[in-house]
């Protein structure tokens, strides 16, 4: 689920909340995204993307947190730090297909088990979906039984 198009000029509102530190976007972001979820089952739990411990050193904060708190509480669902990343991998911008899945191979831990529980992954950006894919891969592996992606924008396929 993506409430837009990774385009201008929700780009850029991204981007400046991603790396130069525009907090205040954050609300108006989540605010995009509780819409875009209102009416579908609800999860129980929502988990933000984690970054490596040292882009959250190097950015202060987590911009997919920022999001999920917000959208959290709009819908009234707990969000659990339950994912983590466990190595700071390449940035996924410019690598293939292919190289973005094997940059992610064990990427992550679940650090609870979720045995039976429906979770939404929530993060800023989708655009190969393979991060998410990874993250999502490890939330089945500690027993969640679904795992949707609730993301602010996704990137237009193509065009041919």
């Amino acid at each position: 689920m993506a409430s837009f198009a990774y385009r201008y000029p929700v780009d850029v509102l991204v981007r400046r909340l991603k790396y130069s530190g525009a907090l205040q976007l954050a609300p108006t972001l989540a605010e995009g995204l509780s819409q875009a979820v209102t009416g579908r089952a609800m999860p129980d739990l929502l988990v933000a993307m984690p970054l490596s411990l040292r882009r959250l050193r190097q950015r202060g904060y987590n911009q997919a947190h920022e999001i999920a708190r917000r959208v959290a509480a709009r819908c009234g669902r707990p969000l659990k730090p339950v994912l983590e990343r466990l190595r700071d991998t390449q940035a996924q911008a410019g690598l293939t297909a292919v190289r973005r899945r094997d940059n992610l191979i064990d990427a992550f831990r679940c650090s609870h088990p979720l045995a039976g529980l429906r979770v939404a992954l929530v993060d800023d950006v989708m655009t190969s979906g393979a991060t998410l894919d990874a993250a999502a891969r490890t939330l089945k592996g500690a027993g969640a039984c679904h795992v949707a992606a609730w993301v602010v924008a996704r990137t237009p396929a193509p065009e041919f």
